[in-house]
């Protein structure tokens, strides 16, 4: 599927943002320990597959392995030059990764315990919004994490000078809305004065009757 918002991101906007957001080591440690403090207080365990949606270079799946994440890890990503960066980091050590992006997520159903997005969904436009995390939904075993900007009511935002690109909402009451099936586990907010995420809020789900913690 390709949409303007996507092809904006496999093209120089991405590779220019690609570029911008090479961490240093503090950011992908404090990131970690910030992962590692959601998935412990949620009963996530150590050994859970994980797949992030839109990984860029792999910066969040880094720091799950800095604390000893010891779970597969999968990661989806439509920019070239990052995908390229993320396959080849022997430290993030991927099980599998895809250069596609997540309106057609390349495995099966119920395939990876807990997919996650961070700050990618404010990125789709809201005609697509659906398509995307219905593969995400479909993708995961266990748990959907999302980890996005918030605003009560939709609202698009101009991104670096460009009109399109950005779309707050309450993206947990989203999934809540549409997929009666998944139940809250817990939610909060990452401030990105202390947490190196970007004053994000976050929503882990659990589908239910499906295995791990209540």
């Amino acid at each position: 599927m390709e949409t303007t918002q996507l092809d904006c991101w496999k093209g120089d906007f991405g590779d220019n943002y690609t570029e911008r957001c090479r961490p240093k080591d503090v950011a992908v440690a404090t990131k970690g320990r910030c992962l590692e403090e959601i998935f412990t207080r949620c009963g996530i365990p150590r050994d859970c597959s994980v797949m992030e949606v839109g990984a860029n270079i792999g910066t969040n799946l880094k720091a799950l392995r800095r604390v000893a994440w010891s779970g597969d890890l999968y990661a989806v990503e439509p920019n070239r030059k990052a995908y390229e960066i993320l396959v080849c980091d022997k430290e993030i050590a991927l099980k599998q990764g895809f250069h596609s992006d997540g309106f057609s997520l390349p495995l099966g159903d119920r395939s990876v315990d807990l997919v996650f997005t961070c700050g990618v969904l404010i990125h789709v436009h809201p005609d697509h919004l659906v398509r995307i995390c219905s593969e995400i939904c479909r993708v995961s075993g266990i748990y959907v994490l999302c980890m996005e900007y918030f605003s009560p009511e939709p609202e698009a935002k101009t991104y670096r000078g460009q009109r399109g690109l950005l779309f707050k909402r309450d993206f947990g009451g989203f999934y809540l809305d549409h997929w009666p099936d998944l139940q809250l586990v817990d939610y909060g907010f990452l401030w990105k004065r202390i947490s190196f995420f970007d004053n994000i809020n976050w929503w882990l789900f659990k589908w239910k009757g499906r295995g791990g913690n209540p």
